[in-house]
């Protein structure tokens, strides 16, 4: 187990020193959090809650899935956010699967995160529902408290 964490801990570090990812540092997301900061924030909150609630997730597709949920690539403030909670997943998963060489659980994990606002996409594994959730905590903690 502790192997598993050190190795997902630089699989994760790894990912976020991406220049790929690093791009997301460009936008903002939540008050005064880029789209970079709050994939990470999202990621260890996901690691953490993985081991508080002993979910026994495949820690490396969680940590990714959850560093790549937002990687959509746009500020999304521009046009007034339209359509955006609704439509940003799947062009994250896009973007992901363009660019890194991601799952079938990440691209579901990446899609699924905004459920129940995206109705029919529903976490399938316990990955994009520790995801859905942190992403959820990390999202009201960042939009009350970062402005």
């Amino acid at each position: 187990m502790k192997m598993d964490r050190k190795r997902t801990d630089r699989d994760l570090e790894l990912l976020a020193a991406d220049p790929r990812t690093r791009r997301m540092a460009a936008y903002c997301q939540h008050g005064r959090v880029s789209t970079y900061e709050h994939c990470l924030n999202v990621a260890e909150m996901s690691l953490a809650l993985d081991e508080k609630l002993h979910a026994n997730c495949r820690r490396q597709e969680l940590a990714r899935g959850a560093m790549l949920h937002d990687y959509f690539l746009y500020d999304w403030h521009h046009w007034g956010g339209h359509g955006h909670g609704f439509s940003h997943a799947h062009q994250a998963a896009q973007n992901a699967a363009r660019d890194f060489d991601i799952t079938e659980t990440e691209r579901q994990i990446i899609e699924s995160h905004m459920w129940p606002l995206n109705i029919s996409k529903l976490p399938r594994s316990r990955e994009a529902w520790i995801v859905c959730l942190a992403d959820k905590v990390c999202s009201l903690k960042e939009t009350l408290t970062e402005r």
